[in-house]
């Protein structure tokens, strides 16, 4: 017999006959001998419809208020199904978060959870009965009893954080779509079913599939060994299962403010090649990448900085070994890249630069955490460690300094996160690539959600990415694509580079102001921003290893003309910035390159 914790979302209990139809289910499970934990949602649209009363009674409600208004859209869901199977002749009982034991920070309408009392669930599932639960909502301690609400898909947190806490045997996700698809299916209705994902490709997918699951739920599940299964609550298909690694012993204790980084890595055997000055236009890093995959050279980190007048620079580390060929292949194509009757200071130069280390920092808990990325610099700064290339995603923060500097990067990095021992991973073992056969490509992510910030003519210093993404943290902006330019221009006898990072479009005009008035006492120039953009990812664990997958994803956007105008990459994910206006486009010409479309056509219910 299996303990299972199932989560139905908004339009799975939209209706008395959803709810009912649900109410099957639930009976059809407990049939089969398993226990069952149900966590629900608000029904339908009803948490927007309270939100949007909220506004018309105040432009600046209460925070305590909404929280106490928005928890009552599942305590009507919880009631009416657990009507519902007693009705089916199933003993249930209704329990609110606080009734749970859900308990979470002091923080208003997003807080996290602190820990689960599990004892009353348990003993009413000894009775038979099945427990159904509120999601969405906990209590900030036991002693006040005041109702917090967890923020954005909630729900889901609620119930892969009570089975973790329960040791369930998995957790069932229901929605209004099969499972996890390689894209949103309103943007490309011929997006494919996936089997299986693990959790790292999910985490970088954070905006994958029509937002079919939260990050905090994934990062929970990750960090607990949480096996997960996404699956329609409109048939019984097998849907998507999200795998993760059984990890160490966690406590239950603080259950989502467990430390956001648990590993440091570091990778001596690297170099970098840099082209300056190439034009800002479509079809040049197709061109550049494209040799480059031709010649069978594989790439570890790209970054593209924003342009500067009408040229770009685009640099790429290899492994140490193959450095001659990645510079010859860059340095002969390089005179291709350059303008035509432009003069000799703006023809595309190639830089190379072998003394140099990849020292990263890793964590599912640094999503949506303002400030790690911050501590990361601080740490390298106050270890007087330059930063000479950034690069970032969701669950990774990777910075290149020089050789001689990693040791002492690593060291400081370990004590400041309280890192005592990090995994020994081999990059085969985590990202197989060709060896298994499975696709470089998983699926593909569109963010139209972001902003562009760029800061021209930072001191290239120790310590001023520090302060840049600490005045950041402190105003609780989280920062997601980070790029430092290869350019370096020497300002008053100062050596500067532009730092350029996106943020989302709700933060924007607040960092920007922030960040202009910073800038007369830190010292850097013009802070330009850009709302008219869109972040389009690519993610696969098989990208390590498989040379030409950046070529690909990059000939399909020169194919039909869309520029790129930053780059940023992990192992596993490729993020390009490009206009607003063509992100829709970009997505579906990228998931058309890599075969990743289906033959069936989902239609995402109403």
């Amino acid at each position: 017999m299996a303990l299972i914790v199932q989560k139905y979302g908004g339009t799975s209990v939209g209706s008395v006959e959803r709810i009912q139809a649900v109410a099957q289910r639930v009976c059809k499970s407990v049939n089969a001998g398993n226990s069952l934990v149900v966590v629900v949602s608000a029904m339908g649209k009803t948490t927007d419809g309270l939100v949007k009363l909220a506004y018309e009674i105040s432009p600046t409600p209460n925070r305590r208020e909404m929280d106490m208004l928005l928890s009552t859209g599942e305590q009507v869901t919880i009631a009416l199904l657990s009507m519902a199977l007693q009705e089916c002749g199933q003993a249930a009982i209704s329990m609110t978060g606080a009734q749970v034991g859900i308990v979470t920070e002091a923080t208003h309408t997003k807080a996290r959870i602190l820990q689960i009392s599990t004892e009353r669930i348990q003993q009413h599932l000894q009775e038979g009965k099945v427990v159904v639960v509120a999601g969405f909502q906990g209590i900030s301690s036991t002693a006040n009893l005041e109702i917090t609400t967890l923020g954005r898909g909630g729900s889901d947190t609620s119930a892969v954080a009570l089975a973790a806490a329960l040791g369930a045997d998995y957790c069932e996700i229901y929605t209004d779509v099969p499972g996890i698809l390689t894209t949103d299916p309103r943007l490309v209705p011929e997006a494919q079913l996936m089997a299986e994902i693990t959790s790292d490709e999910m985490l970088e997918l954070a905006s994958l599939g029509a937002k079919v699951l939260h990050p905090r739920a994934v990062e929970i599940a990750r960090n607990y060994g949480v096996p997960l299964v996404v699956r329609s609550s409109w048939s019984d298909a097998p849907g998507t299962w999200v795998r993760s690694t059984r990890p160490p012993e966690r406590s239950l204790i603080n259950l989502e403010l467990a430390r956001p980084v648990d590993a440091i890595e570091f990778d001596t055997n690297q170099a970098r090649v840099a082209l300056l000055r190439v034009p800002d236009r479509p079809g040049v890093a197709a061109s550049l990448f494209g040799e480059i995959s031709r010649q069978n050279v594989d790439v570890d980190l790209i970054i593209q900085s924003i342009h500067e007048g009408n040229t770009n620079d685009i640099a790429f580390t290899v492994m140490t070994p193959i450095l001659p060929k990645a510079e010859a292949v860059a340095a002969a194509i390089a005179p291709a890249l350059s303008n035509p009757g432009e003069h000799g200071s703006d023809t595309a130069e190639v830089m190379v630069k072998s003394d140099i280390a990849k020292v990263s920092i890793a964590g599912a808990g640094m999503i949506g955490r303002p400030g790690v990325a911050a501590k990361m610099f601080a740490t390298l700064a106050e270890a007087g460690v330059n930063i000479r290339m950034i690069s970032t995603s969701e669950v990774k923060v990777s910075c290149v300094v020089d050789v001689c500097d990693c040791d002492r990067a690593v060291s400081a990095l370990s004590q400041a996160f309280e890192i005592t021992s990090s995994p020994i991973r081999s990059v085969v073992d985590i990202h197989p690539g060709k060896n298994t056969g499975k696709p470089p490509v998983r699926g593909v992510a569109l963010d139209q959600n972001q902003a562009r910030i760029a800061i021209r003519h930072v001191p290239d210093k120790p310590g001023m990415a520090a302060k840049l993404f600490g005045l950041l943290a402190e105003k609780t902006i989280s920062v997601d694509m980070i790029i430092q330019s290869q350019r370096c221009h020497i300002i008053n006898g100062v050596p500067t580079r532009d730092i350029a990072f996106t943020v989302a479009r709700m933060d924007a005009l607040a960092a920007q102001e922030m960040l202009i008035t910073a800038g007369k006492e830190y010292g850097w120039g013009e802070v330009v921003l850009d709302q008219e953009i869109s972040k389009v990812s690519i993610v696969g664990a098989g990208m390590v290893g498989q040379p030409g997958v950046a070529a690909k994803m990059f000939t399909a956007l020169a194919q039909n003309q869309i520029n790129i105008q930053m780059i940023a990459t992990s192992e596993i994910k490729i993020s390009c910035v490009v206009s607003q206006s063509e992100g829709v486009k970009a997505l579906q010409v990228i998931h058309a390159a890599f075969g990743l479309a289906g033959s069936e056509k989902f239609v995402v219910p109403a």
